[in-house]
Formats: C-alpha cells, sequence, structure tokens
C-alpha cells in the first residue's frame, strides 16, 4: 500500500512538472508568436504607404506631360508595367493582411517587381522629361518614397529578428515537442535579393 502511495505521488509530480513545463512553453511561444504578428503590421503599413504614394506620383508625371506634345513611348511602356506589378502587389497586400503570408517567398516577389517596376518608371520619365526635376511635387513625392524604401527595410530586418526569436522557441528541445503538441510551426523569413539591391533608385 504504501509503494503505490509513492508511485502515485511520483506520478502526481512529474504531471505537475509536466503541466508547469507545458504551460510557460506555451505562454512564451505564444507570446514570441504576438511579436511577429505585431511585427509583421508594421511590414504592412511601410508596404501599403509605398503602394499609396505611387499613384500620386503617376498623376503628378500625367499632369506634366499633358503640357507636351505628346508622351513617349518609353514612359507609356514603364507606366503599363509599374501598373501590372502594382495590382499584383496590391493583391498580395490585401492576402496578407490578416497575417503574415504561408508564401512569404511568393508575397516578397510581388513587393520586389514593384520595387524594381518603379525604379524603371522613374529612369523613364527622368529621361522623357528631364525638367520634371523641378517640380515640387515631384521631389516630394519622391523623397517620400525614397523613405518609405528605407523604413521598409528597417521593418523587415526587425520582422526577421523577431521570427528568429519566435523558431528559436519552437524549434529547440523541448520546447520542440510543446511546439508539436500546441501547432506550433517555424515561419519563413525575407530573404535578401541580389536583384532587389541592384533596383533603380527613386531618386533624382
Amino acid at each position: 500500500m504504501k509503494k503505490n502511495s509513492i508511485i502515485l505521488i511520483v506520478i502526481a509530480v512529474i504531471v505537475v512538472i509536466l503541466c508547469g513545463t507545458g504551460c510557460s512553453q506555451y505562454n512564451g511561444m505564444v507570446d514570441a508568436d504576438q511579436a511577429v504578428q505585431k511585427q509583421w503590421g508594421q511590414v504592412q503599413n511601410q508596404y501599403q504607404r509605398r503602394a499609396d504614394l505611387i499613384p500620386n506620383l503617376v498623376a503628378t508625371v500625367k499632369g506634366y506631360s499633358e503640357h507636351e506634345s505628346s508622351t513617349l513611348e518609353s514612359v507609356t511602356r514603364a507606366r503599363a508595367g509599374l501598373s501590372e506589378a502594382y495590382n499584383a502587389a496590391q493583391e498580395a497586400n490585401t492576402e496578407a493582411q490578416a497575417g503574415a503570408p504561408a508564401n512569404l517567398q511568393q508575397f516578397q516577389q510581388a513587393q520586389e517587381k514593384l520595387q524594381s517596376a518603379l525604379g524603371i518608371y522613374v529612369n523613364a520619365v527622368r529621361e522623357a522629361y528631364p525638367d520634371l526635376k523641378a517640380n515640387q511635387n515631384f521631389l516630394d513625392l519622391q523623397a517620400q518614397l525614397q523613405g518609405t524604401e528605407n523604413r521598409v527595410s528597417a521593418e523587415r530586418q526587425r520582422y526577421n529578428e523577431a521570427v528568429e526569436t519566435y523558431n528559436k522557441k519552437v524549434l529547440r528541445f523541448p520546447a520542440r515537442l510543446f511546439a508539436a503538441m500546441f501547432g506550433f510551426d517555424a515561419k519563413p523569413m525575407f530573404q535578401a535579393d541580389a536583384n532587389a539591391q541592384a533596383a533603380p533608385k527613386v531618386e533624382f
């Protein structure tokens, strides 16, 4: 009888320890997951800010070009490419509003295509309308877009740092056992892209 009591006590102690460890691990993973989602919101805000500025940029150029005898084909072609990339990026933004997308690579590609198309458009405009650099509205938009690109880069870095912290929590032992139990999976990170590094800058 005494032996059975000892066994029950040992089992009870083990259960208490497991429950305590499980609760601690779960709360830690929840906190890390919330930090990732919070930082994702900051990334989204900057991408949306860039998207909101682009129509204003196009409208400013269009208003200026109306004073010219014609719109050059290079500008028209670049604007069409920008419009296509803009629509794809906006669709990606909409799909990702609820949280970081499962296919982060696809989301990143859509954003980088928009960045590249924006640079190509600005370069085409610069060559077609060199006097546009004296237009204050255009200069203000250019400065805002460049600042936004810098903030996008900073927020992406902070997002990656939050994901790294989260992934360490869910992949290390013994947390990995509880992560599988509670449905916490490793999250993808933004990857550096060589083409993005070489993308044309939005500046004059």
